[in-house]
């Protein structure tokens, strides 16, 4: 006998809940009972997509159902850490949408609940569910290229201008989870730079350092102030490299057999080489699908989600040093601009 759906209620009705809502209403193992948004006219507008689900804007409806397992939060993120921790403690199981929180004390709150319930907490990091990123890490684990070196990664566009959030908050949680997911370590050093160009005060474009202690070194340039629309990954091992396009339809994944070898001339010395390029096949399955399967599964389960609390909490931890690291950069140009204009 098949298990129940899995009763989902979803908070926040903007850009990327109903996309939630959809995943969530369309697969067997799951059942959207609730949907909860405080604006009328997104109730109003939704309501006709699912209709078999309630629609309120007092989320104190969904952790009142006693017939509710768990609820999906797409609110904005300042807004995170407590409902996180309202809904843990009102023993359902929570499915967060990234960035955990905007502070690590925050997002700690949000893991110590989740401790405290026993209920799952999940992150919405959905890049670590892609396929292409995925078989990424299984390259770069196998050793096919060698001792990684170093990783970068490229999150441009000509973007939506935020207010709430710079560059790095609203790119940078995706591709920092995606470091991470594939370093599978914490950095200890965080450098970043960035420039306010648009908004003052807003960094549209941010370029950010980190050094880990295996001695590995990754580079992240994010920024929605560009004539170029790129999501990138590439790897730098010592036999080989690696890419990820998410921007390619057919070539998510690329391997270069490129590096240096050393000369066999008596000088010693090295020569560079340049092999074959190949892809390997991947899924297309929809990662938020995966993403959303993957959050049914572990409640079922009791499993530990891939993105986690404790994944969501580094995340956050790395951000908030990048953070730290712009605010004294702007502080450091503030003082050489005020010296220079006496």
């Amino acid at each position: 006998m098949s298990a129940a759906p899995l009763a989902v209620g979803v908070v926040g009705l903007g850009y990327w809940g109903p996309n939630l809502a959809r995943n969530f209403d369309a697969m067997s193992s799951s059942e959207l009972r609730w949907c909860c948004d405080p604006r009328p006219q997104a109730r109003e507008r939704h309501a006709r997509h699912f209709r078999d689900a309630r629609f309120t804007g007092e989320i104190d409806d969904l952790l009142g159902d006693p017939g509710l397992d768990a609820v999906v939060l797409a609110t904005p993120v300042v807004t995170h850490p407590d409902l996180a921790v309202r809904v843990l403690e009102a023993g359902k199981h929570c499915f967060v949408e990234k960035p955990l929180a905007r502070s690590v004390a925050d997002a700690q709150r949000a893991v110590d609940a989740q401790r405290r319930s026993g209920k799952v907490l999940m992150v919405g990091h959905l890049l670590q569910y892609h396929a292409g990123i995925n078989k990424l890490k299984e390259i770069a684990a196998s050793g096919e290229l060698g001792d990684i070196r170093y990783i970068y990664g490229n999150r441009l566009n000509l973007g939506q201008l935020r207010a709430e959030e710079n560059a790095l908050w609203s790119l940078g949680a995706h591709d920092v989870s995606v470091l991470l997911h594939l370093a599978d370590e914490e950095p200890y050093e965080h450098v970043a730079r960035g420039e306010s160009y648009v908004r003052p005060g807003v960094e549209d474009v941010v370029f950010a350092f980190l050094r880990f202690r295996s001695g590995l070194a990754a580079h992240l340039h994010l920024s929605w102030l560009d004539p170029h629309k790129e999501r990138r990954f590439t790897i730098v091992g010592s036999q080989r490299m690696a890419t990820f396009d998410d921007m390619d339809p057919e070539r998510k994944v690329t391997i270069y057999d490129k590096g240096f070898d050393e000369s066999a001339e008596p000088s010693g010395g090295f020569t560079p080489r340049a092999g074959a390029i190949w892809s390997p096949q991947i899924t297309s399955a929809e990662p938020l699908r995966l993403e959303c399967e993957h959050f049914v599964t572990c409640v079922r389960e009791g499993r530990e989600p891939t993105s986690n609390g404790q994944t969501g909490l580094a995340v956050v931890r790395v951000l908030e040093g990048l953070q730290e690291s712009l605010d004294a950069s702007r502080r450091a140009a503030a003082m050489t601009s005020g010296d220079r204009s006496r």
